[in-house]
């Protein structure tokens, strides 16, 4: 069951309040066509075991013959323009600016793939401590995504985070391996994911 908030979203959406609830397992998505902000916490999550990770061979292939570069926090809001642009979207330019304030404290990052000097995909999150919550990504062309999601699990790994969180399952992320939990044991690990101190 989704859990939807009652109090004023202005209020939510800032900072302090954002990563309490982040914290809390819960995160942010705005209706289309209603303009609003609610919370959810489903019964089931999605996760990625950044222990046991699958690289599928073909998707590595492909990317090695691409020739993508990848960079962390160079261009934020093209990332999230990027995932926001499609016919219906969840990303408000309400949860952008909350997103943009969110980064400024140093919680918001971003992973990029260039092709020739473009910006072709990428995706971004919420850090807080050892977890990171991945929000949406986004691709211009073919790879693009999965290159910097690749990227994404190996820099997490490199730094020691416990958690990635994807949210829903998808086809896309199955094939790297993303299992579902309970939302029980999402909590346990993100209690253990606070426990480290970790930067992006």
């Amino acid at each position: 069951m989704d859990s939807r908030n009652q109090f004023d979203p202005k209020e939510l959406l800032k900072p302090d309040n954002m990563l309490r609830l982040y914290a809390s397992g819960a995160f942010p998505m705005a209706n289309d066509k209603m303009g609003t902000i609610n919370w959810y916490m489903p019964d089931v999550r999605t996760i990625i075991p950044l222990d046991k990770f699958n690289l599928p061979r073909s998707a590595r292939k492909a990317i090695e013959k691409k020739n993508f570069e990848i960079k962390l926090d160079s261009d934020f809001t093209n990332v999230i323009m990027g995932c926001s642009d499609r016919e219906e979207t969840w990303i408000s330019q309400e949860l952008i600016d909350a997103y943009k304030r969110l980064r400024k404290r140093g919680h918001v990052h971003t992973v990029e793939t260039w092709l020739n000097g473009e910006l072709v995909g990428g995706l971004y999150g919420v850090t807080f401590r050892g977890a990171f919550f991945g929000e949406s990504m986004f691709s211009k062309v073919s790879e693009a995504s999965k290159a910097a999601l690749i990227a994404l699990i190996n820099h997490l790994i490199e730094k020691d985070f416990l958690l990635l969180d994807v949210q829903y399952m998808t086809e896309h992320l199955q094939m790297f391996g993303a299992i579902e939990i309970t939302f029980d044991e999402y909590t346990k690990l993100l209690h253990s994911a606070y426990i480290r101190g970790c930067e992006f």
